[in-house]
């Protein structure tokens, strides 16, 4: 059970009150928090910036696991590590090729942060697999980024067995998009070891809707 990391979205929170919301989230058993970062180019939304992560560092010791959905990652790397991300993911769709990927990791890593890369519903595993063992997590989304309450989509989760059976040992596997009690263990069978959960949590009762994930 412990070996699953739960992230919960705060797309789906109280932004008038997302200091109280972390407090609840730590009491209900959370240790991670996912951020997501949306610049309505790289996806239609616009969501948090630079000065809400730093905001958030201040009021909690939870792990910030900042999921940039945005263009030109690497113009954001630095502000988004120094406003204290402990873990920055940036979208593969976002750079030109594997080694642009290359130079964005070494960039995320060089501020003492781990990274992260992500990938898209129509994006197929095997076009990341040289960058399975230079990061430290490896998102696979389950919906089309850009906003929350979507629905699972079931043929993005089989790409998880393709990137479990070509990685590294300790890799984060992590699935985001549409995770619930029921398609949370389908992600877990299937080799992920991290699981963002938005809405599900935040419209039931947190502790237990985070307990029910594993």
């Amino acid at each position: 059970m412990n070996d699953i990391i739960i992230s919960p979205s705060i797309l789906s929170a109280d932004f008038a009150n997302l200091e109280m919301e972390l407090k609840a989230l730590k009491q209900a058993g959370a240790k991670w928090v996912h951020i997501d970062v949306m610049d309505g180019h790289f996806v239609p939304n616009i969501t948090i910036g630079v000065p809400v992560v730093n905001s958030l560092r201040k009021v909690t010791d939870l792990v910030l696991d900042t999921h940039l959905m945005i263009d030109n990652p690497e113009k954001y790397v630095e502000a988004f590590a120094k406003a204290g991300s402990d873990i920055i993911t940036f979208h593969f769709e976002a750079v030109r090729n594997i080694s642009h990927a290359v130079e964005v990791i070494s960039l995320i890593k060089s501020f003492g942060v781990k990274a992260g890369v992500s990938i898209k519903p129509k994006t197929a595993p095997e076009e990341i697999l040289p960058l399975l063992d230079k990061v430290d997590l490896l998102l696979v989304m389950t919906v089309e980024p850009g906003f929350g309450g979507q629905e699972f989509m079931h043929d993005c989760a089989m790409k998880i067995p393709v990137i479990k059976d070509n990685a590294p040992e300790g890799l984060i596997i992590q699935v985001d998009g549409g995770v619930n009690n029921l398609t949370s263990k389908i992600c877990t069978s299937l080799g992920a070891n991290s699981l963002v959960a938005g809405s599900y949590i935040f419209k039931n009762d947190y502790k237990k809707a985070i307990e029910s994930l594993y």
